[in-house]
Order: C-alpha cells, then structure tokens, then sequence
C-alpha cells in the first residue's frame, strides 16, 4: 500500500463547509490545519485573504467513515474549520454525565460510576475519540478505558495511590529522578482524554479544574536539571505535553537544550492517537528545532489506528523525531494475541516502533483491567517468530514501590545436553548451541 494510500489522501473532509459569517478571523487562525474544502466557498464573511491563505497552506486531516457520520449526528454546528482545530476539540470534550449520555447509551453502571465521582481523574474525552466508540455498547474496548464503573470503586489487595513510588523520587515538584542519568519531568497536569486506568490518576485533572504546572515550578526543575550534570535524558511527561501551547512548549524545550549535559529528550504523549489534529505543520516546524528529540506514544487497541493517526504519526515522522509505542495490557481490551499482532504491525506501517508492553499498574481501583503476568508471557510468545522483530514490544513490569522497569520474556532455555545449551523455537522445537564454557542451563545461578 502507498504512503499516500495509508495516509488517506483519497478523502475529502468530511464536514461541511464553512458558511459566509459563521467563522472569524481569529478562528482561521488558531486552527492550524483545517482549511476550506476544495469544492467550498471561496470567501469566508470578512475573513482576511491572509487568513484564508494560512488556512489553505495547512494540510487537511482525512477522516474515517465512522467519524464522519459521528461529526453530523453530534456536532452538527460545528465547522470543518472547528473540527479540526485541536483547540476546539479540548474545549469541546465530554466530561459530563449529561454530555455522555447525549452521547451513549450508559449503562446503570457507567451511569452509578460518573454521578459519584469527586476528585482528580475526571471523565475526559475528545469529540474525535468519542467517535471512534460504540455509543450502544458498554464493552467497546475504547469506550472501556475513558468512561467510569462502579469496578474504579474497588481496592484490591496491593492497589494504592502511587503505586510506583514516584512520590518517594520527587527531587522537586514535579520531577522525579529515579534511574541515574535520567529524570522525569511532569510538565503539566492536563490530558486531552483520561484514561481510566491512569497511573498518576492521584495527580493530573485534580480538584478545581485541570491546570498547567507553573513556569515557577519548571524553573525549579530545570535548576535541579542544571546542577546535576549525571542527566542526561529528560522525558516530558504529565499529563500530556502537547495539551501545552505550541509557544511556551517551544520554551521548555529550549531550555532543557540549552543544558549541555542534557543529550536528548523525550515526550510522552497519548495526543497523536486521542487528539490527532494537535499535530499541526507549526507544531512539527517547532519541534524540529530541539532534535535529538523522541516521542512516545500510548497506544492501546488497533481501532485507534485511523486515517487521522496515520497522518499523525506521519507528520512527526517525516519531522524527523523517532517513534515508539508504549502499550498498557488491558483485560478483555488487548488481552489477545488476536488484537495485539494487528496493533504493532499497525504501528510499524505507520514508522511507529512497538516499544513496552506495559503490565497494568495496581493503581488504586484498576484491578478489573489487570491481567495475570502469564498472559503478558503468553503475548510475547505468540508474536516472537510469528512476526518481524520489530513488532514485537518488550514486556516490562514497572515494578511497585520504586523498583522501576523490569523486563519480562518466555524462557526460550531448555536445559543443557553436556556441552551443548539446549534452546527451544518459537515452534517449541529444541535446537542445540555449543557453549562448553556456559553455566546457563546447568541448574546453578548464572
């Protein structure tokens, strides 16, 4: 398949056109890559001609089927130009329980859930992921992981707040330096869409609104930075970084580079695949400038690999910036060789390199999407040799308390035939390897 082909080019957008007096100037503006339709008006009321001109550079995003039929039925006064502005989309998510049941058919369950919550974690979802959901369905996988259940109500054994231990390694507010040359960097308290199973549900859309941690607190953060010359990776995180504005990003950015021992940074971000029209041409023109620069997406279920993903992860990668993936395993959501062997190759069509398999972390009301360790193994197993390497994520437990990253992989050691090691294929077939000096194998701790 052709990258042009992948990347959807064969669609027109799906909206309506904007009407004369419907958008103004500063609308064209701020929405960075949504542009008449073709076929469209050819004025806009008394929008500017360098508005116009701005609206028509920016490349349009594609849209899947399922989007477009959601767009008319739910949103059906908003314009192409709205729809595709990221800006738009954030202040447009559902967030309340007359908002989703506008929206879904909830179940008394879903309902029960969203009507008793209080605290940070609120319910949060972009009009765009919405519309990739069964508005019917309560077992939709996507659906599953933004809207509440009275299951979030439970604790299980070994569940707590922080279950990482991340507050242990806080050297400031908001930086956490556990591993020795690197640190994490929680730039802001804001996600475009939560997920339920949030390990630092205790922290982002707190209490009293979602809010951006303050340029005072990242000076602190970037002070520890430059006294300690042993970090030299520095990973944005949150919240999510690209909910922050191309300008103070821009900022930030600059000033973790400007630190000489700092060799390069990370983002992790879920935005590309939730909120795919945040990844505008201004938006990659400006992280260009802070290469070497990496980005981390969290993905979760193939239905999330749209047209507009694919012009997402597009874009960031032909800006140059690698791409991984980092994926939560999730019962009953991507618990199956079935559902994860089309996600990772998926990814790999679009330049994104499968990176973590993530066993779900026992946060605070989260047992019922954990799977048992085994089946983590079991996934791994069924990918190693069925597919390109590439495809095939390391499985990590994130281990509670502070322990951090610990990786976990099927035993391919069978045993040892005198000097030959004994390995088994990923057909289960035994195959010998001459190691007479090998201890692996024997019995004895290695």
């Amino acid at each position: 398949m052709s990258l042009q082909l992948l990347r959807g080019r064969e669609y027109k957008p799906p909206l309506r056109p904007v009407q004369n007096g419907q958008t103004s100037p500063s609308d064209i503006s701020s929405s960075q890559d949504a542009g008449p339709r073709e076929d469209g008006p050819k004025e806009f009321g008394k929008v500017t001609s360098i508005a116009v001109a701005k609206a028509k550079r920016a490349l349009r995003f594609p849209a899947n089927h399922q989007t477009k039929a959601f767009y008319r039925r739910f949103f059906p006064d908003a314009s192409s130009v709205e729809w595709n502005d990221w800006r738009w989309q954030l202040r447009s998510r559902i967030h309340t329980l007359e908002e989703l049941t506008r929206i879904f058919l909830l179940s008394d369950g879903e309902r029960a859930a969203v009507s008793r919550h209080q605290g940070a974690l609120p319910v949060g979802i972009t009009p765009y992921y919405a519309s990739l959901m069964a508005p019917a369905d309560p077992a939709d996988p996507l659906r599953r992981t933004v809207v509440m259940t009275g299951a979030e109500y439970l604790l299980a054994p070994g569940e707590a707040e922080d279950p990482l231990g991340e507050d242990h390694d806080t050297v400031v507010p908001g930086l956490v330096h556990r591993y020795p040359d690197r640190v994490l960097f929680l730039a802001t308290g804001t996600c475009s869409t939560y997920c339920r199973y949030c390990t630092r549900s205790r922290l982002v859309g707190n209490p009293g609104g979602e809010y951006q941690f303050s340029v005072g607190q990242w000076e602190k953060a970037l002070a520890y930075i430059e006294a300690h010359t042993e970090v030299r990776d520095v990973l944005l995180s949150g919240g999510d970084p690209l909910t922050i504005g191309d300008d103070k990003l821009d900022w930030l950015l600059g000033r973790i580079r400007a630190i000489k021992h700092v060799e390069f940074v990370r983002i992790g971000t879920k935005a590309p695949i939730v909120l795919p029209q945040r990844i505008t041409k201004d938006l990659c023109r400006m992280l260009k400038k802070h290469h070497p620069l990496w980005i981390s997406l969290h993905v979760t279920h193939p239905a999330e690999l749209t047209d507009e993903v694919t012009e997402s992860t597009a874009r960031l990668a032909d800006a140059g910036i690698p791409l991984g993936s980092q994926t939560v395993l999730l019962k009953g959501i991507n618990d199956t060789i079935k559902t994860m062997k089309p996600l990772m190759q998926g990814l790999l069509m679009r330049r994104v390199k499968p990176y973590y398999l993530y066993q779900c972390d026992p946060i605070r009301g989260s047992a019922h999407f954990r799977t048992d360790v085994e089946t983590g193994l079991k996934i791994i197993a069924g990918l190693r040799g069925h597919t390109t390497g590439y495809a095939v994520p390391a499985f990590v437990i994130d281990a509670p308390g502070g322990g951090g990253k610990i990786q976990l992989a099927p035993d391919p050691v069978a045993g040892r035939d005198g000097d030959d090691l004994l390995l088994r294929n990923f057909e289960g077939q035994i195959y010998r390897y001459p190691d007479p000096a090998g201890r692996l194998g024997r019995g004895a701790p290695v």
